[in-house]
């Protein structure tokens, strides 16, 4: 059953089938706690979110529609709690994942005959499938998204950079409204976001320019740190050259603790951390891959 952001009212939540999912009633009841503004919906979207933390999405991949069409009325309270969980469901297998071959990776589509490349998801329903729900959401309010980009608040850009990062764009119109925002905005934090969400569509939908746009910008030193942080990963994922002198010296100036940790306001490098700044992660996954994990090595010096 489609359900288009346009339509996704609380009339259609209840004509759902929620209960053909696992936890489906408890998705709907927090879709209808953020819908109605009722006082405990912040809680609700960390139901949400929680559950797709846990690798169990069927449910939320079906709220998505009805998330999108919170996050985009300007006057809805809990506004930017919906957009900053739409994208959750999404993504599988990303907590923790660091390294050139899976960052900003999108995964192979569920197969008709046999499970994809995500496995199963802790209910035991396909996760290809969830993911591949969530993001057709995505791209069917593509339209409605994109002025989201504009918005005065940059935690809200970033946010819709990355909702908008998981969109089908074999047209190009999503890295379109993203380069002519990058052109415009001011924000450190929220160029960085444009420059990673760019490179995952990229990622998924190949494109030489893209990548050479987001290489050249690694090295531009009139962009802030942020952006050339973020590009140089982007990069790395992007491609399968080594990684030169030149990048390797950037990455080691750059990225200094201080600001590894202030780069994790962007979801991307939140779910790479796993307990450490996620850009200090990327750049040890991606030019070392070699090098054990910090507590898995036991000449370590106590934390």
């Amino acid at each position: 059953m489609a359900i288009r952001p346009e339509t996704s009212d609380g009339a259609v939540l209840d004509d759902l089938p929620w209960g053909n999912f696992p936890h489906g009633e408890e998705v709907r009841d927090a879709v209808r706690q953020l819908h109605t503004a009722d006082g405990t919906a912040r809680n609700a979207m960390e139901v949400l979110i929680g559950m797709c933390a846990d690798d169990s999405r069927a449910a939320a991949a079906l709220a998505v529609p009805f998330l999108i069409r919170i996050a985009t009325d300007p006057h809805h309270p809990h506004r930017a709690d919906a957009l900053g969980g739409l994208a959750a469901p999404a993504r599988a297998r990303h907590f923790g994942t660091a390294s050139r071959d899976e960052l900003l990776l999108h995964r192979s589509g569920p197969l008709n005959d046999a499970l994809d490349d995500y496995g199963v998801e802790v209910t035991g329903y396909p996760a290809g499938w969830s993911v591949a729900a969530a993001r057709a959401a995505i791209t069917a309010g593509t339209s409605v998204l994109l002025p989201l980009l504009d918005e005065s608040d940059p935690a809200m850009r970033i946010e819709a950079s990355y909702a908008l990062a998981t969109a089908a764009d074999p047209g190009r119109t999503v890295r379109s409204a993203f380069a002519t925002r990058f052109a415009k905005d001011q924000d450190p934090m929220a160029l960085a976001a444009l420059v990673l969400a760019t490179a995952e569509i990229t990622r998924a939908n190949p494109h030489r320019p893209d990548t050479a746009r987001i290489g050249k910008l690694c090295q531009d030193r009139t962009q802030p740190p942020e952006v050339r942080l973020a590009a140089a990963i982007g990069w790395l994922c992007l491609t399968d050259e080594p990684a030169s002198d030149a990048l390797q010296s950037t990455l080691s100036a750059l990225a200094t603790e201080e600001r590894a940790r202030a780069m994790d306001a962007l979801p991307w490098m939140t779910a790479a951390g796993c307990g450490e700044p996620g850009v200090l992660r990327c750049v040890r996954h991606m030019l070392h891959p070699e090098e054990p994990e910090p507590y898995d090595d036991p000449w370590a010096p106590p934390a």
